[in-house]
């Protein structure tokens, strides 16, 4: 793999990982029950600054080489050679973009919806989002294993919190489930410390010869924590429970960006570290993919609840990302890139229309609307646009990411490319089933016609959704470039044996 450019002249990925951190803080110390505007405001001024001081990392990003970027390099505990080692490539600028984005939203989404501890409601998504930005620029090992699991922590907060009826029981199962599979991780990292000649580094790593037995170990327990993050069939059980659950904001973050630290795991770790066993079970992970695009997806046409219907499409859409992972060929690789973008996007759209919904009758069954078209209008056209995105319809995000995953199936495999695109129907299914028993129709009860057109607030959160969604989709270019030598320099290194 590439190594790193000359180091930074400025820490602009320290300044995005703990702008969020220190404005959580400030909105815990300053926030109180009796001034909750205050914590709102506090908290949408540190989400905005966060987002801004992403901005220069695509500004000054150099998409001809793949080697890492916005370098920070310093000693952090030298008797153990762990160091505060930060850089971005072209797979890892848009997930740092993405996640400052996403935090602007669930900032502006919570605004009126929660009012009870709205300070400590901000603050865990402040504090979240600058673990989640540390997790994709972490060069160090133990830097990036601190990271990853500290996430857990606001997230099993904010579900056990904010949540549902059945909070404490989802919350525990999303932490124990992420958890037990991390410590398999944690076991296979001290290996590789030791196999790197006692280094955290994350290059060092990539470029240790391990043999075919050793890879398959490091592959196993890598992908342990891994797939649970994914989450892959069939560690996805935890994913409905806490979607249900949680918060609107909890699963807006839930699915655009926590579901993508596993997937980046994959392609910073499980990957370029053991290359020879991620051939050798490639299959295994394929086959594994394929039941979450085809299974997963006739589970969510079947579903009563909107939130969960969401919930079961997600892991059908991570199936294409690993998919694409485990075709080894360009298209495959650069379309599961996309597509978790576009899922970034697209679920967490899904699940802000499902909070408007809610905070208007306090429901989530499907069979509770109908008719939501009548009274509005303006917000159907929205979740008409989001439901299309989430069948791939072309000219939206969903469609990149998931033909460019079913070509790259095609060139590794017809028939694997055959059933693959076989999901576009099980989408269109799920998607459509349910906007038309939402949307149309005559008007479901008196409930639905008294309900309010979006608010001022709520359109341009959905709009900033809907410009994103079809932006990725009418111009993905400008998604894909920088990527571009990133993921070939990754195609190239797992192509050689280390054997």
């Amino acid at each position: 793999m590439a190594s790193d450019m000359a180091s930074s002249t400025f820490p602009w990925l320290t300044l995005s990982i703990f702008v969020p951190i220190v404005a959580g803080l400030i909105v815990l110390a300053v926030g109180s029950e009796k001034r909750p505007d205050i914590a709102r405001k506090l908290a949408l001024a540190g989400a905005i600054l966060g987002f801004l001081v992403t901005l220069p990392l695509y500004i000054g990003f150099d998409p001809h080489t793949a080697q890492m970027q916005f370098v920070e390099n310093v000693p952090w505990i030298p008797s153990l050679a762990m160091n505060y080692h930060l850089g971005i490539d072209g797979i890892s600028l848009w997930f740092v973009l993405l996640t400052s984005f996403i935090t602007v939203i669930v900032v502006l989404a919570g605004w009126e919806s929660v009012t009870k501890h709205v300070a400590q409601y901000m603050a865990a998504f402040l504090i979240l989002s600058g673990f989640m930005v540390g997790v994709f620029c972490a060069l160090d090992g133990m830097l990036f294993y601190i990271f990853f699991e500290a996430t857990l922590i606001p997230m099993y907060i904010i579900i056990g919190a904010w949540g549902g009826p059945n909070r404490v029981y989802a919350a525990l199962k999303f932490f124990l489930y992420t958890l037990m599979g991390s410590l398999l991780t944690l076991i296979a990292f001290i290996y590789l410390w030791h196999a790197a000649g006692d280094s955290f580094d994350v290059h060092k790593w990539q470029n240790t010869p391990l043999t075919y037995t050793a890879q398959v170990f490091v592959f196993i327990a890598l992908w342990a924590s891994f797939a649970v993050k994914v989450p892959m069939w069939p560690i996805h059980t935890w994913l409905p429970d806490a979607h249900v659950e949680a918060p609107t904001g909890g699963s807006v973050v839930l699915a655009a960006v926590m579901l993508k630290l596993g997937c980046y795991g994959f392609l910073r770790f499980l990957l370029p570290i053991a290359p020879d066993a991620s051939h050798g079970l490639a299959g295994v992970i394929i086959a594994l993919s394929l039941i979450a695009i085809i299974y997963i997806g006739l589970v969510a046409i079947v579903q009563d609840d909107m939130k969960k219907l969401v919930a079961y499409s997600s892991v059908a859409h991570m199936g294409f990302v690993t998919l694409g992972f485990f075709i080894f060929n360009a298209a495959g690789l650069e379309g599961a890139i996309v597509q978790m973008l576009s899922h970034g996007f697209v679920s967490g759209a899904m699940f802000l229309c499902i909070g408007v919904m809610y905070d208007r009758l306090h429901t989530r069954r499907i069979a509770d609307y109908g008719g939501v078209i009548n009274p509005m209008p303006r917000f159907v056209a929205f979740f008409v646009l989001f439901s299309m995105a989430n069948c791939g319809l072309p000219g939206t995000s969903g469609f990149v990411g998931e033909f460019t995953v079913i070509m790259g199936a095609v060139q590794y495999n017809f028939w694997i490319g055959l059933a693959t695109a076989s999901a576009l129907i099980w989408g269109a299914s799920y998607s459509l089933w349910m906007l038309k028993r939402v949307a149309y129709g005559p008007i479901g009860n008196d409930r639905v016609r008294a309900m309010k057109e979006l608010s001022g607030r709520e359109f341009l959160i959905l709009g900033l959704m809907a410009i994103m969604v079809l932006y990725l989709g009418i111009y993905p270019q400008f998604f894909t470039d920088p990527m571009h030598a990133s993921v070939q320099a990754l195609l190239n290194h797992v192509a050689v044996s280390k054997l």
